[in-house]
């Protein structure tokens, strides 16, 4: 895999400075108090960039990850360990993503919250998980070689996809997520063995 050039580095900083600054404002001072311009200008950009990066508009900059975390879903199906089922790899693939948020990001309850308050970032994110949701059970179907709307498929994705929430704010998170998965692994095994 190459490098990528000075063009394509410079672009990927650009990106981060805008949703930086925009997560950063939005949490001082509340997502409708903040306009694209101020974000632009705190992280030194035009607003024609802004849009560049991020052409569906302020709600896209709070979820600027949104197509890494589509990708990584995908891959933890289609290229998981030999021997480890579908469930066992999205356990530990949302166990990892977890993680990181909670013990590397200070604000991250602040951000949370930020999106459970704000409508349209609690509409934008529907949207997102909704597409997140289709997408995995696409690679989950075609995994099983199971047609593309299977039931089974479309339902294993569904759940995987809530227990992050199910399990938010539980002192007992870990081993929440644990017991959601290990009846997720046992029902679709059982399911699969039809």
């Amino acid at each position: 895999m190459t490098e990528p050039g000075r063009r394509e580095r410079k672009k990927a900083a650009n990106r981060q400075a805008l949703a930086d600054a925009a997560v950063n404002l939005f949490l001082e001072r509340g997502y409708d108090a903040v306009g694209v311009r101020e974000i632009a200008d705190a992280a030194d950009v035009s607003v024609a960039t802004l849009f560049k990066h991020f052409p569906d508009g302020k709600e896209a900059l709070v979820f600027d990850q949104d197509a890494d975390r589509e990708a990584a879903l995908v891959t933890a199906v289609r290229e998981r360990p030999a021997g480890r089922s579908i469930p066992q790899a999205l356990r530990q693939l949302l166990h990892d993503e977890r993680s990181r948020q909670v013990h590397t990001d200070p604000r991250f309850s602040e951000f949370r919250r930020l999106i459970d308050t704000t409508p349209a970032l609690r509409e934008h994110f529907r949207r997102i998980h909704l597409r997140h949701e289709n997408a995995l059970a696409a690679a989950i179907a075609a995994d099983a070689g199971l047609p593309e709307d299977d039931p089974a498929a479309q339902a294993l994705a569904h759940f995987a996809l809530e227990a992050v929430t199910l399990v938010s704010g539980r002192d007992d998170a870990e081993s929440a997520l644990d017991r959601i998965f290990t009846l997720l692994d046992t029902g679709w095994t059982a399911a699969t063995q039809n």
